[in-house]
């Protein structure tokens, strides 16, 4: 996924070249016929620099900017750059041509009206999940399409579990008893991220979703019983207290350390995993009641295009188009052990790793962040973050740390 703090001010990962940091213009070559303009080249921003993203974003821009007669100019930005950099180029109208984002970052250049609408540029969304094009739209308009998209799912020990003879939880009840049992010297039953920014808000957001909670009622009854089971959980013991300093990569330590028997953890651990020849198993998070699907928050990074304009949009959305083909979307999904936008892609992609299975079922029920807050989400993410910091210290009760986070939700 990604999931990082979500800065709501100014905030981009591509091809050979990689454009100076003030770099947003797209480069013309006159024809010489009439003083018409023929576009000879494309800009790009993301925050892929970690290989092996950053080479194969390099590779994919390349050769679909081949495909579309241009050049590829990328300018590939620390991810807590990307945002300012983009908002600040909306603002000026200077935006690159294409650009990958978080998608709970999208609306808030959307709002701006600098992206072009996709359904205008006359881009073609059959076979894809309704979830995955819900994560790109702001104001039933859609910006922004993902190539591959991630989720959480619950990660068990197998070995812990066998020797404890207990099953993987499928309820709250069955997660509160499994996580006791399991709990021994310093190994945890279980482990989750709790740190005080967007990373522990997307770890909460699947309890409070799937026990009826919304966004825009932090303090109903539904939301504060979510957040007593953490609480519960870590007054325990089954839970290490320390969770609110743990972002997911330090909970899959814990996990790998023996410190923990089961976590919360996304798709993108499998290959962690993998390579430390691991025995453990992905099932479904635990719901409230058996039967019910769990709604996990969509996570993944969107493409978009700027409204730059005549052929320069024709080129960026011909481009996207090859970007999000089939097989650079398979490639994406593998790459990243995300789940394909498509349908059918992901599908296939269950049946052929089993480890994949849980986090492909949880797609159809996903849920955008932002469709609920759009450009207000940020603000409210922080709230519930810091919510969840106060009830698993201790240092107020679910309710009354739900209560000020209520505070942040705008008012209709």
């Amino acid at each position: 996924m990604l999931s990082t703090h979500i800065p709501r001010t100014p905030r981009l990962r591509g091809s050979s070249a990689v454009v100076a940091a003030g770099l947003l213009t797209l480069s013309t070559a006159c024809t010489g016929t009439g003083g018409d303009e023929e576009v000879a080249s494309l800009t790009a921003m993301d925050y892929n620099l970690a290989e092996p993203q950053n080479g194969t974003t390099a590779t994919m821009l390349d050769e679909c900017g081949e495909q579309a007669g241009v050049d590829i100019e990328r300018d590939a930005q620390p991810r807590d750059q990307l945002m300012p950099r983009l908002l600040q180029g909306a603002s000026q109208q200077d935006l690159p041509d294409l650009m990958l984002v978080d998608n709970p970052d999208l609306p808030q250049i959307a709002a701006t009206g600098a992206l072009l609408p996709l359904d205008e540029a006359g881009f073609d969304t059959g076979g894809y999940y309704p979830s995955v094009l819900e994560a790109g739209t702001h104001e039933d308009t859609l910006y922004g399409i993902a190539p591959g998209v991630n989720g959480l799912a619950l990660f068990t020990d197998t070995a812990k579990l066998d020797d404890a003879g207990v099953d993987p939880p499928q309820t709250w009840d069955e997660l509160r008893d499994a996580a006791a049992e399991l709990t021994e010297g310093d190994t945890k039953g279980l482990a989750f991220s709790a740190i005080g920014h967007e990373e522990g808000t997307w770890t909460f957001e699947p309890f409070l979703w799937s026990n009826g909670a919304t966004l825009t009622e932090l303090d109903s009854p539904e939301a504060v019983e979510a957040l007593e089971l953490w609480s519960d959980l870590v007054e325990e013991g089954s839970v290490a207290q320390s969770a609110v300093n743990w972002s997911q990569a330090d909970v899959n330590d814990q996990f790998l350390g023996d410190r923990a028997a089961m976590m919360v953890n996304g798709s993108w651990q499998l290959p962690v995993l993998d390579d430390e020849d691991v025995g453990y198993d992905v099932v479904p998070l635990p719901v409230p009641e058996a039967g019910s699907d769990p709604a996990t928050p969509m996570g993944g990074e969107v493409w978009a295009v700027a409204r730059n304009g005549g052929e320069r949009e024709e080129k960026a959305v011909e481009v996207l188009q090859c970007l999000l083909s089939d097989d650079n979307m398979r490639q994406w999904a593998e790459l990243n052990a995300y789940v394909p936008a498509k349908e059918e892609a992901a599908e296939q992609l269950a049946e052929d790793d089993p480890q994949m299975a849980p986090f492909v079922e949880s797609v159809p029920s996903a849920r955008s962040r932002t469709a609920e807050l759009g450009e207000d989400y940020p603000d409210v993410s922080t709230a519930i973050a810091d919510a969840v910091q106060e009830a698993l210290a201790g240092s107020a009760s679910a309710e009354e740390a739900l209560s000020r986070a209520q505070q942040s939700v705008p008012e209709n």
